[in-house]
């Protein structure tokens, strides 16, 4: 394997993402991050599955605390994006010390994360229930489950860190391995807390986010202590762990664009669901139930992004774009194949799959035909989610950001609310696949621009 220097001019080994074979290296990085993913999917639908049995106000509660999840998980995830593209690219460029700083800072700013949304979930808790419905017992089961969720948010910020400090050198295996103890963790507590058994109190909806968070804190834990132990490409500092502005702002360079559109994500449901709740009760939690679903079609796709974007990163940083191109095909086809298989099992089983959620009949017909038109857009999807992460990983993230926000918020809500104006729900789903359409023609142009700007980069640094 070859060696080279790295900025300091010390020898340093090859790591694997710029010599092994694209197909067995994608292979190798994804398929861990994808089994870990609907691991993943799984507790978030267990936990779905078992709420929804205490009633259908509980069900809604935890529907209806999506975007705050979706908020969390867009600045864990999108910090994490910043600190992974940043290290993978400055591990392809030979500067450990840069790559160690991403590490270090990035952890910081994980904590900073944290107590900024346990603050917001224990003022404003009941206060976000309550501006979104008015029935009691919506807002009193959601703001429990806000409290806990974001009051222990910790967990959840540095589980995400840590974990892509793993990914970013490769060791996918060992990212999936935190990853499925936390959820294996959440699985097994679940119906203890929720239900009261095994000598536990009947914590009912507080018990399902207990859970929750008790999964995370366990995966943050094992990730970090395999990041001290297993991993030599990252040199985590108790005393380094503090702010470093150029980096910090480097992390977020890349990084608030991802946060952004994915915060995108929670507005979107937010109004989605004001929108949906005017017909009836009943279509948001349809809502809530699609978006568990359809998890175990998404999720791998984005283990499988998990897996490619440190490949680009790192081969870009190394001029490589051989390398890079191949990888793009490689993981579209694959993502587009997930996606097309997963639109297929939507159209044939739709009630099946409600099914899991102990629906009422109104909730059941409603839903049929809302899995079947929103499934519609699953092939296409496939394709714009890896361009989305393309762009992030080479250094363009304004485009991941445009095309979010007009998919999301130029063009999915406004159709939504037009099409609500006909009195007719099930033209509402319609604008899930129009602001795919619309994604679509963006991604691809916005695609073309940055392999061609990828490409001058390279020019310009080999000459």
């Amino acid at each position: 394997m070859e060696n080279k220097r790295d900025e300091q001019g010390r020898e340093v080994r090859e790591n694997k993402m710029g010599v092994l074979p694209v197909g067995r290296l994608l292979a190798g990085m994804a398929i861990p991050m994808m089994i870990s993913m609907l691991v993943q999917a799984l507790y978030n639908v267990v936990d779905s599955v078992f709420v929804a049995r205490i009633s259908q106000d509980a069900f809604n509660a935890v529907s209806l605390a999506f975007p705050l999840q979706t908020l969390m998980i867009a600045v864990g995830s999108g910090t994490a994006v910043g600190i992974n593209a940043l290290l993978s690219r400055s591990l392809g460029e030979r500067r450990q010390e840069t790559a160690d700083r991403a590490a270090n800072t990035g952890v910081f700013l994980a904590l900073c994360s944290a107590a900024v949304f346990a603050v917001l979930g224990l003022a404003l808790g009941r206060v976000f229930f309550a501006a979104q419905t008015a029935n009691e017992a919506i807002v009193r089961y959601g703001a429990a489950y806000a409290r806990i969720c974001l009051g222990l948010s910790v967990g959840l910020f540095c589980q995400f860190c840590f974990e892509r400090l793993l990914q970013s050198t490769g060791r996918t295996a060992l990212a999936m391995c935190t990853q499925l103890t936390g959820a294996v963790i959440n699985i097994v507590l679940d119906p203890i807390l929720i239900f009261g058994l095994l000598g536990a109190p009947r914590m009912e909806v507080a018990g399902a986010a207990t859970a929750t968070v008790a999964g995370q804190l366990a995966a943050a834990a094992l990730a970090l202590a395999l990041n001290l132990k297993c991993n030599p490409d990252v040199h985590l500092r108790l005393r380094h762990i503090r702010w470093h502005g150029d980096t910090a702002a480097e992390i977020y360079r890349v990084g608030v664009p991802s946060i952004i559109m994915q915060s995108i994500g929670s507005v979107m449901t937010f109004g989605m669901n004001q929108i949906l709740i005017s017909f009836t009760e009943a279509a948001t939690a349809v809502f809530g139930a699609y978006y568990k679903v359809q998890s175990f079609i998404f999720m791998p796709v984005f283990g499988l992004n998990n897996g490619m974007v440190p490949i680009i990163a790192y081969n870009f940083g190394a001029a490589r774009m051989d390398r890079v191109r191949k990888t793009i095909r490689l993981t579209i086809c694959t993502s587009i194949s997930i996606m097309t298989v997963g639109f297929a099992v939507f159209q044939l089983f739709p009630a099946a799959l409600l099914s899991i959620f102990t629906p009422s009949e109104e909730m059941l017909t409603i839903g049929v035909t809302a899995l079947r038109i929103i499934s519609c857009t699953f092939p296409v999807a496939g394709f714009c989610i890896i361009a989305g992460s393309v762009f992030q990983a080479i250094g363009n993230p304004i485009y991941s950001l445009i095309a979010s926000v007009c998919r999301q918020l130029v063009v999915l809500l406004p159709a939504a609310w037009l099409l609500a104006k006909t009195g007719r729900l099930e033209l509402v789903w319609l604008s899930f696949l129009i602001a795919e359409v619309f994604s679509l023609l963006l991604s691809l142009i916005f695609m073309r621009r940055t392999l061609r700007q990828a490409e001058e980069a390279v020019r310009a640094r080999l000459n």
